[in-house]
C-alpha cells in the first residue's frame, strides 16, 4: 500500500460549496470526491499530452489524409462477418 499524504490546498469560498455539494450529491466524502477529481484532472492532462505529442506539428489536413489513407486499405478487404451476422 503506498503511503499517504496530507495536502491542505485554498479554494475560493464559492469552489468549496460546490465541493461540498457534488461529494454529498455522489455520496462521498471531500476527500473522496477531491481524490477522484484530481485523479480524473490528471488522466485528461496526461492523455492529452500524449495526443499533442503524436500529433506533433502536423496539420488537420495530414492528419485527415493519414486517416483516409489507412480507411481505404481497410475498406478494400473483404468482410470478415461471420454468416450468422449477415442482415439478409
Amino acid at each position: 500500500m503506498s503511503k499517504k499524504n496530507v495536502l491542505t490546498i485554498r479554494v475560493p469560498e464559492d469552489l468549496k460549496n460546490k465541493i461540498e455539494k457534488t461529494a454529498s450529491l455522489q455520496g462521498v466524502s471531500i476527500n473522496q470526491f477531491a481524490l477522484y477529481a484530481f485523479t480524473k484532472g490528471i488522466s485528461e492532462m496526461e492523455t492529452s499530452r500524449f495526443f499533442q505529442n503524436r500529433i506533433g506539428n502536423k496539420t488537420k489536413e495530414k492528419i485527415e489524409n493519414d486517416f483516409l489513407k489507412v480507411w481505404n486499405k481497410l475498406s478494400k478487404k473483404e468482410s470478415t462477418l461471420p454468416d450468422w451476422d449477415s442482415l439478409e
